[in-house]
């Protein structure tokens, strides 16, 4: 899935809840402690990690491609 980033940047817990790859904040974090988080092909740990455009999220079989919405 693509989504579009509206400002710089957004962090990875938040875009995991936005699109619904977690039902919730708490969810979200669950799963980034769990090492289920995978940014640009690594395992990211930091909740907080700001992303930004060009960057790939993936999380099992859910893909998320970031791109700005910024022209």
């Amino acid at each position: 899935m693509k989504f579009e980033l509206e400002e710089e940047f957004i962090e990875l817990f938040k875009l995991l809840k936005v699109t619904g790859v977690a039902e919730s904040g708490a969810q979200a974090k669950m799963l980034i402690e769990e090492e289920q988080v995978k940014r640009n092909g690594e395992v990211e740990l930091r909740k907080r990690a700001k992303i930004v455009s060009g960057e790939i999220i993936e999380v099992g079989d859910e893909k998320i491609e970031v791109e700005s919405a910024l022209k």
